[in-house]
């Protein structure tokens, strides 16, 4: 049965969203496909995180939602949707935060109605009914009140457990990485009650950020960064020194009691068809040892396999050269000349440094910059939802990650746009300046902006906090176009242009995240797999066709029990949840019918 549904002008907010979600359930329940999908707009969207598609899927138009509905909706058999608070009103476009059921579990949401039709639907699973999390009111008793015939101490359980797991206990999921992703998915898994453990070649929790140059602080600010169940304290820096995060990571670690393998340097991997499960070797300091996971993750993060270009004339420089990830600070070079290959946030940060410690340093840009201030992009790129003025609006930040992951990839752009329109006006005589200095820059492919650029290829971007002026007066110095070659003591371009140099720093980025999967389990894996980050928006470094999704993040990958983990703080946060539940889930053996398992289209 299909129906036409007519405009009621006369509804309130909440009466038209009600209203709506009564005749959708409706609909479902009483598998009514072509109903519930005269329900959505001609263009619409309804992105899933895992609650219908167990996968995280973004189905676009009224023949995309009616063939998703087909193959899930008797097994999802949702219900009881209602809003979470009360909608808004902008124009003719209503809002709702929502929440419903499904056979599996509890899933929360949110919609956009245009009229009285669709046009956005998020769909976010949030708990497994039967595995819910011991928290809140089920949280653990933790003293034992009473006769207890274990005997032993906490501390004594959690010291058994360490000697266990890995050697005459399994683990289900072995973690590849262990920064803010690995760590976040640990501690999700650890309240889930995975069998899990997260390993790591650095002697420490947080040394991933304790390692990287002396300077280096994050661009994003403290109120889009939050980890799982531990938000940072109020009095926690806007901006967090790499060094805070580094103990902030060792801290949760140990007081969220992620299982956590320090030292250790994963050998090889493979996977046994037959068995279900992969066969490890791994070196933990010192102890070669086999683990047989069922699940394996790789969290190593987009900042996981640097990428160094080869040189004619690297073998005969006179100098240290090396890749930003390796970059010691300005110390060791005090008085002598840098010459730094790239234009982006690490050699902004890194040319900023050395030239602040008296180094004679210059910047080459091998192609156009996206540049945004940090001040302009706080205010006017995150303010309405990661920052003291959203807290105040009461925007938490479970709110916020809803908000932002309700805003389908495919028109996201068209919400950024005119956010960097402002800052573009609002900003005017700086970029001026960087101009007149010879600075190139750009604003995405479609005038769209950081997150855009950072979405589709990860790259490209800096956020100011005063390099450009640096640069803009010449203090740091600039340099054009591609390295041809190395001397004994200089940087030769390609126009012939000589750069003295004693240090060179590549600050030319990283792989993709599936090259760690190419040196533990060989490239014909890698290859299954295919290209790993990106939405397919056939701009520069992020070729078509389009995907929808971030390929290969968070979800089912062509390689069965392989799965990625990483990004920002940010996705750390919000998409461990959604990994966690798919892996205990399968821990469970409840059914996980995957709906659009991801196509590979790029090999890397």
């Amino acid at each position: 049965m299909t129906s036409t549904l007519e405009p009621q002008t006369d509804l309130t907010p909440q009466q038209r969203v009600d209203s709506w979600l009564a005749d959708f359930e409706s609909a479902l329940a009483g598998r009514d496909i072509d109903r519930a999908v005269a329900m959505f707009a001609t263009d619409s969207f309804w992105r899933d995180l895992v609650s219908f598609t167990w996968n995280i899927k973004t189905v676009e138009g009224r023949d995309d939602i009616a063939a998703m509905l087909h193959s899930q909706l008797q097994d999802a058999d949702p219900s009881g949707f209602r809003t979470r608070e009360t909608p808004t009103a902008d124009g003719d476009v209503t809002s709702a935060f929502i929440e419903f059921e499904t056979a599996a579990g509890h899933g929360t949401g949110h919609l956009r109605l245009k009229g009285e039709q669709a046009w956005t639907l998020l769909t976010a699973l949030q708990e497994l009914r039967g595995f819910e999390e011991a928290k809140g009111p089920s949280r653990v008793m933790g003293a034992v009140h009473g006769d207890d015939p274990d005997p032993r101490s906490w501390a004594e359980k959690r010291a058994q457990e360490d000697v266990e797991l890995g050697r005459t206990v399994q683990p289900y999921v072995l973690v590849i990485g262990g920064g803010q992703g690995g760590i976040a998915l640990g501690a999700r898994l650890r309240q889930l009650r995975v069998p899990a453990i997260v390993v790591d070649r650095h002697e420490r929790p947080g040394d991933q950020w304790r390692n990287r140059y002396k300077s280096l602080c994050l661009h994003d600010p403290v109120w889009y960064d939050h980890l799982p169940y531990l938000p940072f304290p109020q009095n926690w820096p806007v901006f967090a020194p790499k060094d805070k995060i580094g103990d902030w990571l060792e801290f949760y670690t140990r007081v969220m009691e992620v299982p956590y393998w320090p030292k250790t340097t994963c050998l090889s991997a493979s996977y046994d068809e037959a068995a279900g499960r992969w066969t490890v070797e791994v070196d933990r300091d010192g102890e070669r040892l086999t683990l047989h996971p069922t699940q394996l993750v790789l969290a190593t993060g987009m900042s996981g396999k640097p990428s160094i270009p080869t040189l004619p004339g690297q073998d005969v420089f006179g100098g240290d050269q090396h890749h930003s990830s390796a970059h010691p600070g300005p110390d060791p070079y005090v008085g002598k000349r840098a010459v730094v290959i790239g234009s982006n946030n690490s050699a902004h940060d890194i040319c900023k440094a050395l030239y602040e410690n008296g180094v004679d340093v210059t910047m080459v840009q091998r192609s156009s910059t996206h540049i945004v201030k940090s001040d302009s992009l706080m205010e006017i790129g995150l303010g309405d939802l990661y920052s003291e003025r959203a807290l105040a609006a009461g925007m938490t930040t479970e709110k916020a990650d809803l908000t932002f992951a309700s805003l389908p990839y495919r028109i996201m752009h068209e919400f950024q746009i005119p956010l960097y329109d402002q800052m573009r006006e609002r900003d005017k005589d700086f970029y001026d300046r960087l101009t007149a200095a010879g600075f190139e820059l750009d604003w995405g492919a479609d005038g769209s902006g950081l997150f855009m650029k950072y979405l589709r290829r990860g790259s490209g971007y800096y956020i100011d906090v005063g390099a450009c002026e640096l640069v803009a007066d010449g203090r740091i110095k600039l340099a054009h176009g591609q390295v041809d070659h190395l001397t004994q003591g200089s940087v030769v371009l390609s126009d012939g242009t000589e750069l003295p140099a004693d240090v060179v720093v590549y600050a030319t980025g990283y792989g993709s995240m599936n090259g760690w999967a190419a040196d533990l389990m060989g490239q014909d894996v890698a290859d299954k797999v295919g290209k790993v980050w990106g939405l397919g928006s056939d701009t520069p470094k992020d070729p078509g066709p389009w995907e929808g999704e971030q390929r290969n993040m968070w979800k089912p990958t062509q390689q069965q029990n392989l799965w990625f983990h990483g990004g920002n703080l940010h996705q750390s946060r919000h998409y461990s949840l959604y990994l966690a539940l798919q892996l205990k889930a399968r821990h469970e053996g409840l059914p996980t019918p995957v709906y659009g398992l991801q196509e590979v289209h790029h090999l890397s």
